[in-house]
């Protein structure tokens, strides 16, 4: 289902987000931890993880791409042999394959990536984050480590200022709208919807994770519909 942003510019309703971008992150509170353990569950299954694979990164994975970036591209949480191995989002997993090609095929990326964070892949005008910057049991937050985590991405939209986020998922969706202090039931998410939100235009897709990508539910031309999206909106139809 399209939601066309004609259609979704009137359902913005006021909110304390349309003075967001004018307040500073707290460092204390906001800025991206390399050591955070404030999820007891996460911490104890990056413990677990760490000593069946003392190779792999298995610690909160920071963002990628730029500081300044006109889109941010939100997804779920780290991948047990992705990012969390990796370090860099997206890297390592089939979900990378299909995010930075669509992002190299539109300009935001130098290349299409590998499962190799060395690889001198560089993000233009984009920046990638997840909403919980640690790896869940089962690819599964549990709500509270989504509210405890939001801080941090709420805090990066702050930072970044993107023109455009493209959320990856129902979850993200949710915690982006949490992040700006919005209610989730204005705007629903649906793969391909397009929200005029106070400071920032919010694009939805499925996640393109491997479950999604097999069963046909995401196909890289439906994804790569919504990326083309985003870059129109950003740079003008080519």
């Amino acid at each position: 289902m399209r939601i066309s942003v004609a259609r979704t510019l009137a359902m913005v309703v006021p909110s304390k987000s349309a003075a967001f971008y004018n307040k500073k992150p707290r460092a204390t509170s906001s800025a991206f931890d390399p050591a955070c353990r404030d999820c007891p569950r996460l911490a104890a299954h990056l413990d677990r993880i760490k000593r069946e694979h003392p190779d792999y990164h298995a610690r909160p994975v920071a963002p990628f791409g730029p500081a300044n970036a006109e889109l941010l591209v939100v997804g779920l949480a780290p991948g047990l042999h992705g990012a969390n191995r990796t370090g860099r989002p997206f890297t390592g997993d089939d979900a990378g394959i299909l995010l930075y090609e669509a992002l190299h095929g539109h300009g935001f990326a130098n290349r299409e990536g590998s499962s190799d964070p060395r690889d001198g892949l560089a993000l233009i005008g984009c920046r990638v984050t997840n909403a919980v910057k640690c790896l869940p049991p089962q690819n599964k937050p549990q709500p509270d480590e989504i509210r405890r985590c939001n801080r941090y991405l709420a805090g990066e939209i702050a930072a970044v200022r993107p023109r455009a986020i493209l959320a990856l998922g129902a979850i993200a969706h949710r915690a982006v709208l949490m992040a700006l202090g919005l209610a989730p039931g204005a705007w629903r998410f649906a793969h391909h919807a397009v929200y005029e939100l106070p400071s920032v235009r919010l694009f939805d897709s499925y996640h393109c994770s491997r479950y999604n990508t097999q069963t046909k539910r995401l196909t890289a031309p439906m994804f790569e519909a919504v990326v083309r999206d985003i870059a129109t909106f950003l740079r003008g139809p080519t």
